[in-house]
């Protein structure tokens, strides 16, 4: 670290706030833009995963009325509960879509396409949301391995987000590198690579870096075998395995990002990916964080922290 950086940044603190995984919660996302004024925070990142599941078809009938099937029920609701109905949907990551039978029957044969019309217009509407409530805090997003590649066209539209997938940019005093990629899954999401191609690419964001170690870690999936990435063992019908009535939990990181985290030594690393494995590590002198993603409860998983030039002052997680 060159004499002049340190002096000049010696004094400063960086406060955080990091959540991820809000898979297509109109709810959570609105929280997420507030959370820097919320926690005191002087920026917010959002780990990706930014997509929604599925779409729920709301069948618009010549009476006035409106069926759906919605949580394995059937309803028929009247308009003045349509508004209330589809924010339940959302508040849940789906995506209501109101049309008549007729449109929704041709929709049918292609189930894909009207998800991805559907989620583009929704996603359309978050990063409108962001644009209208820039206030010089601007949130530092990415996707995630579930989002499709489409995602990344229209973040890096927006006014009001910073857009970083794979690029190294500055928080503050600190570099920040980040990547939506993860090791492969059993879902064979958009966005998968294997090992040793996944280390190349972070090794090569990581090369950039003027000070690494100062930097963060801004990468979607957590590192192997750290307590940050256990997840249900599966059955090849992706079921769980069971053992004494308990699922069986075993690490499902990736090597490489462990691998890279060791050879960096980074001062933070944050990750989500695996929802159910919020927690905290030390890997040598890097602390590595994953928020954890309770979406469909409406409560929003976090994590603040502060950070000096060359260390990690303090943590907390939060849910909000």
């Amino acid at each position: 670290m060159s004499p002049l950086f340190k002096r000049r940044h010696e004094d400063e603190t960086l406060t955080l706030y990091y959540a991820s995984d809000i898979h297509g919660s109109e709810l959570l996302w609105r929280k997420f833009l507030g959370a820097s004024k919320f926690y005191g925070a002087d920026a917010a990142i959002m780990g990706g995963d930014l997509l929604g599941k599925a779409v729920v078809p709301i069948e618009q009938r010549a009476d006035g009325r409106y069926t759906l099937t919605f949580l394995g029920a059937e309803r028929v609701i009247g308009e003045e509960e349509l508004a209330t109905t589809e924010s339940s949907i959302r508040f849940n990551g789906f995506y209501p879509w109101v049309a008549p039978a007729d449109e929704i029957a041709r929709h049918r044969a292609d189930q894909e396409a009207l998800f991805h019309e559907v989620a583009r217009r929704e996603l359309q509407g978050w990063i409108d949301l962001a644009d209208e409530r820039a206030n010089g805090h601007r949130p530092f997003v990415i996707a995630g391995n579930d989002d499709p590649w489409y995602v990344d066209e229209l973040l890096a539209t927006a006014r009001g987000i910073v857009f970083c997938d794979d690029r190294v940019t500055r928080v503050g005093p600190h570099e920040m590198i980040s990547l939506s990629y993860a090791n492969p899954t059993p879902w064979a999401s958009p966005r998968e690579l294997g090992e040793d191609e996944l280390y190349e690419r972070l090794r090569t964001l990581s090369d950039q870096l003027e000070q690494p170690a100062t930097a963060i870690f801004n990468l979607h999936v957590p590192p192997f075998d750290s307590g940050l990435d256990r997840a249900p063992k599966l059955k090849p019908d992706l079921t769980p395995v069971y053992a004494g009535g308990q699922p069986v939990p075993i690490p499902v990181g990736s090597t490489a990002v462990r691998r890279l985290i060791e050879e960096v030594q980074p001062l933070l690393a944050l990750h989500g990916h695996i929802h159910e494995s919020r927690g905290e590590t030390r890997i040598g002198r890097t602390l590595a964080l994953n928020s954890g993603s309770e979406y469909n409860t409406g409560r929003l998983h976090g994590v603040v922290v502060r950070l000096g030039l060359d260390r990690v002052i303090s943590h907390q997680f939060v849910v909000g």
